[in-house]
């Protein structure tokens, strides 16, 4: 046999694509049915292979949406058209395997986990050698789990190899090829952390603000409250991109995101979601004890939201209301200022309004991208004229309450002259009618509330409202 003729043998995942199927299928079944999820952990008293088995029985997996590798596909079309056989080799379900070798068309033959077998480590070298014979296959792979295979390969090539994988590979007395290394950025874990929508967590000195409580305990407190919902929230972002894979990789912009692009690795997800919510949990420890109690039932309402709440008609958009004015009041919590009905009362309604934006934004882009009614959602593209008429009630609404409050007997006690915040009214009024048209003519991002932060106009309206209250003081 030539040396060029030599069989390549690729691994799938992390090295072909940039997934891990094993991930992808639990959390695709998590997303499906929770309680499934769970009956699959008991399936590791029979072996890995028992756990792949189940998974794939009752996951269903977008193959053709799964990202691949552009450096390694390049290396096995090159190599296929120089004449060699190629091979795929996983420790995938084989059906899984299966499905990519046929839609990359590379391959001329692929091996996959089966009940039977767990086709890792030392049983897929064993596997291959028997195939191939022991140096008579290179191998391509990117973990410290293919190490048993580069022993009895002819030549190791290694995709996304790290300094320390490498070391190790030629300990072993490997000379391996190292293809061009992907690295994860810092970018790309402030785009997963999604730290653009750490904006939000400023909610929690609202109270300090509305109950003139501010001095350097409770600007601390709130700090320090402010960066555990943002970790918290980070964690929660991670889990949801996990979760929704098969829906962000087909939709126009969240394709892009790490997670389903491949940009970060899933186990990274996994990792650093874990570590963030930790942190998120160390700093509430150092807060008074109900804000962690707040902390808890913020992150578990939002997990909530994202393995089923968000498929419900109206009830996701009161879960994100929800969880809003939650932020408002830990912020009371930690400030230690009580909230009066009026303040939660308005804060209901105001969120309940950009919830509703926020729906009707993703509908809108869908109509004028024609691509038709959203999967996995309670809504359809004819809900639009009722979703525009509830978010304009409610934010009117909360514009009521607020023109209320300014009557009430606790305005008086704060404010030197409380009638010259009813002027803040018709400025809110603007901004809540304007954001409106803006959703309708569909100029408006995924989230209103990330949009204002960048608005200039929100800033001014912003603006205008707080130097009326500073002198209303």
């Amino acid at each position: 046999m030539k040396t060029g003729l030599f069989p390549l043998v690729v691994d799938l995942d992390g090295t072909l694509i940039r997934s891990d199927l094993l991930l992808e299928s639990f959390f695709s079944l998590l997303a499906k049915s929770p309680l499934q999820a769970l009956v699959a952990f008991t399936r590791l008293l029979r072996g890995k292979a028992a756990l792949k088995t189940y998974l794939a029985d009752h996951a269903t997996l977008d193959i053709d949406n799964i990202p691949l590798d552009g450096t390694v596909l390049a290396y096995v079309r090159a190599e296929r058209e120089r004449g060699r056989p190629i091979y795929l080799a996983s420790a995938s379900d084989h059906r899984y395997v299966e499905a990519l070798a046929q839609r990359t068309g590379l391959f001329d033959g692929s091996f996959g986990t089966t009940m039977e077998r767990n086709l890792s480590g030392t049983t897929k070298a064993q596997l291959l050698c028997d195939e191939f014979g022991e140096k008579g296959f290179d191998y391509l792979g990117n973990d410290r789990k293919d190490l048993n295979v580069w022993k009895f390969c002819r030549q190791a090539i290694v995709a996304n190899a790290t300094d320390g994988l490498l070391r190790r590979i030629r300990r072993n007395g490997r000379d391996p090829l190292a293809l061009p290394r992907t690295t994860v950025s810092f970018r790309t874990y402030l785009s997963a952390f999604r730290v653009h929508h750490w904006i939000k967590n400023v909610l929690v000195f609202a109270p300090l603000l509305a109950g003139h409580v501010i001095t350097v305990q409770t600007l601390s407190s709130a700090a320090l409250a402010a960066i555990a919902f943002s970790l918290a929230a980070s964690s929660a972002y991670l889990l949801n991109d996990l979760l929704d894979l098969p829906h962000d990789r087909t939709h126009a912009s969240k394709r892009f995101r790490p997670l389903a692009s491949g940009a970060m690795p899933l186990m990274r997800g996994v990792s650093s979601a874990v570590l963030l919510l930790i942190v998120a949990a160390l700093i509430g420890i150092a807060l008074p004890f109900r804000f962690l109690g707040f902390l808890a039932i913020y992150f578990a309402g939002t997990v909530a939201y994202s393995v089923g709440l968000k498929q419900l008609l109206l009830i996701d958009v009161m879960t994100l209301a929800g969880l809003y004015t939650l932020r408002v009041i830990a912020g009371g919590a930690v400030s230690q200022v009580p909230l009066s009905p009026w303040f939660l009362a308005f804060s209901t309604f105001f969120f309940l309004c950009l919830a509703l934006i926020k729906r009707y934004i993703e509908l809108i882009g869908r109509l004028k991208r024609q691509a038709g009614n959203p999967s996995g959602r309670s809504y359809t593209l004819d809900d639009l004229p009722i979703l525009s008429s509830l978010a304009a009630a409610s934010g009117y609404g909360a514009v009521l309450v607020l023109a209320l409050y300014f009557h009430s007997p606790e305005v008086h006690a704060l404010y030197h002259a409380p009638e010259l915040l009813w002027l803040t009214c018709p400025p809110l009024l603007y901004w809540i009618s304007r954001l409106l048209m803006l959703a309708h003519r569909g100029l408006l991002d995924d989230d209103p509330v990330v949009y204002t932060a960048t608005d200039k106009i929100s800033w001014v309206v912003g603006g205008v409202i707080l130097a009326i209250v500073l002198v209303a003081i």
